[in-house]
């Protein structure tokens, strides 16, 4: 299963590529939903092999998902993997510079499924397949606002 969305924002490429590559924003953001996140590196610098663990409750149930970043390409975008019990997902963020003050963000989530209960919950989820669009499309959409007025503030 698919999801996609592309946004354009009014900042340059470096500001916008920043804003995706706050990592800290991130996961206070996760922790402030209720999911418990903790890195699993040691690694100080930003670069592919950063990995994640995240606890969280979905449908009643524990969920742990381990996200790693596997690749990194300042200042057009990056890859992350993720694993859990019964799927895989690779979430995909590309930048474009379409002029020096706008950016193009194309944002992909693909999911997979390793189980049989995980095939089945995808496809449970393909019935709301639009209703899931659009709130990922909202999502990426606010994301993006976001962005362009840190940019406008810190101008």
């Amino acid at each position: 299963m698919k999801f996609s969305s592309k946004e354009d924002i009014d900042a340059p490429i470096e500001a916008v590529f920043d804003a995706i590559s706050d990592f800290e924003m991130f996961e206070r953001s996760a922790i402030r939903r209720g999911i418990e996140v903790q890195r699993a590196d040691e690694a100080a610098a930003v670069a592919p092999g950063l990995v994640w663990n995240a606890v969280f409750e979905l449908r009643g149930k524990r969920r742990d998902l381990r996200l790693q970043l596997v690749e990194w390409d300042r200042p057009n975008g990056m890859k992350f993997d993720s694993e859990s019990a019964g799927l895989n997902g690779d979430f995909t963020v590309e930048l474009v510079a379409l002029s020096p003050r706008r950016t193009r963000m194309s944002v992909v989530l693909a999911l997979s499924p390793k189980t049989l209960p995980a095939r089945l919950f995808l496809q449970s989820l393909k019935l709301a397949k639009a209703n899931l669009t659009k709130r990922f499309k909202v999502k990426v959409a606010d994301f993006a606002k976001s962005v362009e007025e840190r940019q406008t503030r810190s101008a």
